[in-house]
């Protein structure tokens, strides 16, 4: 069954870059009028399905049992992490973000209390949280993003991260890779649902923003996508011949 997730992933990416070959009105989005079906789509599910699921989980949770779903989480993340740091030679990431995840898997409980960020917050040791998966790994030896594209129910991506999100939830991540006798239906799935439940519940309060802020809502989004994608990608620095600005005349960034 994984193989057959893998293959249809492959044939959508190529769908993907065949449709964009067709289509170069807009150099960062060529996919744009597909991408704005999946955006629709996407919303009608966020809308009838998971922000009520999300707000009656917000709800219906103790705040402090939310706490500790995240931390688990979140701990379960800081292992991709550590994986790309080291992929991309950033050993001080990765020896912080290792260290994460030994001091929260025991004496945080496997990750129920994130002790390291308590202890970076109150001492000159910084192992606070990084952020690093593989579409930055790939960015990092100079693989462009390609064409943006919106993924059905996982929102805002590119080429390179769809590639990226397959690697880190097929190798590196602990509930779907490490441990393979992992049952789906009593694991992996339950599991899987816990953290888009949990995700989205904490992005319930940026909502109102975004629809005030936004006169189109779907440029908005990819455009803040892009923006923080490079910028991730090059640590807050990126080259000044791959910046451009989105609402101007300037964009250079590239798209190979």
């Amino acid at each position: 069954m994984i193989l057959y997730r893998y293959r249809f992933l492959v044939l959508m990416l190529l769908g993907y870059m065949l449709i964009g070959c067709a289509s170069v009105e807009n150099r960062r989005d060529p996919l744009e009028s597909m991408n704005r079906a999946v955006f629709a789509f996407n919303e009608k599910v966020d809308d009838f399905v998971l922000e009520p699921v999300a707000r009656g989980y917000r709800a219906i949770v103790p705040d402090p049992l939310e706490m500790i779903i995240g931390n688990v989480f979140s701990n379960f993340g800081d292992v991709v992490i550590t994986a790309n740091a080291l992929l991309q030679l950033k050993f001080d990431d990765a020896a912080a973000s290792a260290t994460r995840v030994v001091i929260n898997s025991t004496f945080g409980l496997f990750g129920i209390i994130d002790l390291a960020s308590d202890i970076s917050a109150v001492s000159d040791i910084d192992i606070s949280k990084r952020n690093e998966d593989f579409g930055q790994t790939l960015g990092r030896y100079g693989i462009g993003p390609g064409p943006y594209l919106v993924l059905p129910f996982l929102g805002p991506s590119t080429i390179r991260d769809a590639v990226g999100i397959a690697v880190d939830s097929s190798i590196f991540h602990p509930i779907w890779s490490i441990y393979p006798d992992f049952d789906f239906l009593t694991v992996r799935f339950p599991a899987s649902v816990g953290w888009a439940i949990d995700t989205r519940a904490q992005m319930l309060d940026t909502d109102k923003t975004l629809e005030e802020a936004a006169l189109d809502k779907y440029e908005f989004v990819r455009d803040a996508y892009l923006q923080r994608r490079q910028n991730l990608v090059y640590d807050g620095s990126p080259p000044a011949d791959e910046s451009f600005e989105f609402n101007g005349e300037d964009e250079t960034e590239k798209l190979e």
